[in-house]
């Protein structure tokens, strides 16, 4: 039965557009990470970028290597030296691999290429963290291993043979599946009172106060509400009426205003229009045809072909999915809130769920005479940096690191104390990390509390004096 779902074979079409989009987005995500400069303020300004703790090792590193300038030439006897770094080069090879893609040239090498250069990005940095950049890797591999380029494509043209009008039901439902989970656990994750509240919108929105036109009208409070309401109905719902040919339209038209709005507003780059290509999966082949490829037959046959891979594949995307359905789960694993600790916050789909500024300091005793320096962040790091070293455990942890290898690199044998406060949404400030921790000697752990994580006061929570 479940042979006879996965591998019967259905109408590519929508596969073949989306690889056409696909390709379009993430070949302007490279080339315009260089010219927003994104890739100048993330990578190369900083001295180190935070990445991935169990990545250190090797992308650190590469980091420090690409980040230096790789060539000095000049073009029309102006010196180019500010455009040779290595980091620019990174970027314009992963816009050239979009645009492959999007051509359907050397199909699988340039998307191999694409999803190993990308998810170094992702992994690299935490600076400007964001559940779509994960997102992205998912989809790329995804996208790697669907014969998407098996019509409309330069490699059909060069071997005709490889020309298919059908592929595998499992091509079209891993996209769908994924999806699901994450509009779902986007939606159950805003299910909590700040949001309720409608203050998390208030505070997103008073950031936009600037905004040309609008940022007055975003001000009102029953704007406040409808975004927060919205937010959670939306993702909730989006995928069951997509999936519903009778609410279809309507939820695919609610779907342009939503990722439009959330592209003018919030500019969160790609997103949108990827979230916009991929409803491309719910509607029928007919549809999608008669819009973009009305050359192309429509197959309508229903045969299944089992693969030699199946008895490797349905295994491999069981563990996957279970995978997916489990991770964000693993937050209620850790003690106290995950929006204070941030202990299982990462590839679970929490996406602007809340507001987190605090002040920070650290005090580096030298164990040998007992002399105290103070240190800043922000003489080390970058702005930017520095504010989420202040409210972010593990880049807290990772600063701490860097200051002890630094001090050890002068003979010093130091300790390390983290003094500051910490607010979420608009909740009181207080302490996050425990001030009487020697953060020099704790070690990282990915699967269990840190003990020098201060317990999270919430303002709902009863107090003594509270008459009920």
């Amino acid at each position: 039965m479940l042979n006879k779902f996965l591998y019967k074979q259905v109408d590519n079409t929508a596969l073949v557009v989306f690889r056409v989009f696909f390709g379009l987005l993430i070949g302007l995500e490279g080339f315009g990470a260089i010219a927003t400069g994104w890739v100048k303020r993330t990578f190369i300004e900083p001295d180190f970028t935070f990445p991935f703790i169990s990545a250190e090792g090797f992308l650190a590193p590469m980091h420090q290597l690409l980040k230096q300038p790789l060539l000095n030439f000049h073009v029309f006897g102006l010196d180019m030296a500010e455009f040779s770094y290595g980091f620019y080069f990174y970027f314009a090879i992963m816009g050239i691999c979009g645009f492959l893609v999007m051509l359907g040239y050397k199909y699988r090498w340039s998307m191999g290429a694409f999803t190993l250069l990308w998810t170094c990005v992702y992994l690299m940095q935490k600076t400007s963290y964001n559940n779509h950049y994960y997102l992205l890797v998912l989809l790329c591999i995804f996208m790697w291993i669907v014969p998407a380029h098996r019509y409309f494509s330069m490699d059909v043209k060069r071997n005709p043979a490889l020309k298919k009008i059908s592929m595998p039901n499992w091509c079209l439902w891993i996209f769908i599946l994924q999806l699901f989970i994450v509009y779902t656990y986007a939606s159950i994750a805003k299910m909590y009172p700040d949001w309720f509240s409608g203050e998390v919108a208030k505070n997103l929105m008073a950031s936009k106060k600037s905004l040309p036109i609008v940022g007055e009208f975003l001000q009102q409070n029953w704007i406040h509400y409808l975004l927060t309401y919205v937010g959670i109905g939306f993702d909730l719902l989006v995928i069951p009426l997509l999936l519903w040919k009778r609410t279809r339209v309507f939820i695919f038209i609610c779907s342009i205003v939503f990722h439009l709005f959330n592209s003018f507003v919030l500019h969160i780059g790609i997103f949108p229009y990827m979230s916009l290509a991929l409803c491309i999966f719910f509607f029928e082949p007919e549809t999608i045809r008669n819009i973009f490829l009305k050359k192309k037959e429509v197959y309508k046959g229903n045969e299944i072909i089992l693969s030699s891979y199946r008895k490797i594949l349905i295994p491999l995307f069981a563990v996957y999915f279970i995978s997916q359905i489990l991770l964000p789960l693993r937050h209620w694993t850790f003690q106290d809130d995950v929006l204070w600790t941030e202990e299982g916050h990462r590839l679970s789909w929490r996406m602007m769920l809340r507001s987190k500024t605090g002040y920070l300091h650290l005090k580096v005793v030298d164990n040998a005479t007992g002399v105290t320096t103070i240190v800043n962040p922000a003489t080390y790091t970058t702005k930017k940096q520095a504010k989420r070293v202040a409210v972010k455990p593990d880049m807290l942890w990772q600063f701490v690191q860097f200051l002890k290898r630094k001090f050890a690199a002068e003979g010093k044998d130091v300790r390390i104390y983290a003094v500051g406060r910490v607010r979420v949404n608009n909740h009181p400030y207080q302490q996050l990390f425990d001030p009487t921790v020697d953060l020099a000697q704790e070690e990282w752990s990915h699967f269990s509390h840190h003990t020098w994580l201060l317990p999270f006061e919430s303002k709902y929570k009863k107090t003594e004096k509270d008459p009920k």
